[in-house]
């Protein structure tokens, strides 16, 4: 049995003046300059206070500036009146019988706080050498996959940097993963031979991170900045359905692992299940993936192929999508479909799935076949969906007082 905490069920509107901007998602420069911008210190000392802030915020996850004990009280003051220190609201927080936990996060419209909020979903996997936090970069999508549940909701916005960043921070602080935290029961499954809960991060949630790439790419340079939360680039993996334009720059720019939503070895069934296949087929997309910055065995591509029963799941397809790969250094992870309320798919017989890894695996690619987890919580691959929709321009003009 799955267990849910409501931590927070309003859903009205709270009218705000315009709010103090907040400090969260910045660059170590860009704090600095806004220090010095807003008048809260003197040039020569915009470097040393944001190196002190970055440190409070993202090694040790503070969200009050009185805590920021090396920081002279005066100081702290300015910090107090000018900026704040936001992390998502938690609407809901579930966990799954197998560990998992999943988060609804709420988000104020950073541009104008009179708006309705927007929520998302954000899904935490402990495993026995790993804690994996699958992380959303939009609210809603626009991709609409057709066996996808995230798909079936409009898109709303990108999120900010900040917001990137608040699901990792607001996760940590859940899972006591900030020096002094206490953390959950996990039974047992929170990784035992690391010091932190969460080890690796995927950009696998609600949206498509390259559709938001400037905000993804800041986020992440925080995220594995080596003097602040520090998770190594290895463990960071950003998922495309094939944006194949930011591709390259993903690579030289982000320098993190790729994982392609493929799902498809034919140009006519992928443009039915992964949409953006009709503006870049597959040829473009594997040769974006040959030419990805780095790409060695020792840095493959993932490549993600959901099992869809009479779909995509014969055996000529599984050796077609071995001719397909070759010369590419990658994994091929099969995930048994996760079905979803509406959804016009079957899951492939586990029979089935075996008999298309091993012909992947004789044909020398690892194929693990992934293990769903929180399917009682619909926090399993495909399935994360918020209830937050698409304000029409009637109700948005009423709430700026147009």
């Amino acid at each position: 049995m799955s267990i849910a905490l409501n931590l927070d069920h309003s859903t009205a509107i709270r009218p705000q003046t315009a709010a103090r901007p907040s400090l969260i998602g910045l660059s170590k420069a860009q704090l600095a300059e806004t220090l010095v911008a807003n008048d809260v210190v003197g040039e020569k000392e915009g470097r040393m206070r944001s190196s002190q802030l970055w440190n409070w915020l993202y090694v040790n996850g503070v969200t009050d500036f009185d805590r920021m004990t090396n920081v002279a009280k005066p100081v702290r003051q300015k910090l107090a009146d000018t900026f704040i220190l936001d992390r998502p609201e938690i609407v809901t927080e579930q966990v799954s019988v197998d560990g998992t936990r999943k988060w609804l996060f709420r988000f104020r419209d950073p541009q104008n706080p009179n708006f309705p909020a927007v929520e998302v979903e954000t899904v935490y996997i402990p495993e026995s050498d790993r804690g994996t936090l699958c992380v959303s970069s939009q609210v809603g999508c626009t991709l609409t996959c057709s066996f996808c549940h995230t798909g079936t909701q409009k898109l709303v916005r990108n999120l900010t940097a900040g917001e990137i960043l608040g699901q990792i921070l607001m996760a940590r602080e859940r899972l006591g993963d900030f020096p002094g935290g206490s953390r959950p029961d996990d039974g047992g499954l929170v990784p035992s031979g690391e010091n932190r809960a969460i080890t690796n991060i995927v950009m696998m949630g609600m949206g498509e991170p390259l559709y938001n790439f400037d905000n993804v790419k800041q986020a992440l340079l925080i995220a594995s900045a080596g003097d602040g939360m520090s998770i190594s680039k290895r463990r960071i993996t950003l998922s495309t359905s094939g944006v194949v334009p930011y591709i390259e720059r993903t690579g030289s720019e982000i320098d993190v692992m790729l994982a392609i939503s493929l799902h498809a070895v034919r140009d006519d069934l992928r443009d039915v299940l992964v949409p953006i296949n009709k503006k870049w087929p597959l040829k473009e997309l594997l040769e974006a993936c040959r030419n990805y910055p780095g790409l060695s065995n020792a840095r493959r591509i993932t490549f993600e192929y959901v099992m869809l029963d009479g779909i995509n799941d014969s055996d000529a397809e599984a050796k077609e999508l071995v001719r397909l790969l070759a010369g590419i250094p990658a994994k091929i992870n099969l995930i048994p479909f996760n079905p979803w309320p509406g959804s016009n798919y079957g899951t492939s017989p586990s029979s089935r799935i075996e008999r298309f890894a091993d012909i992947v695996n004789r044909a020398g690619y690892a194929s693990p076949v992934r293990t769903p987890r929180g399917r009682d919580i619909f926090a399993a691959c495909g399935q994360l969906k918020s209830e937050s929709e698409r304000l029409s321009k009637k109700d948005r003009d009423a709430l700026a007082g147009v």
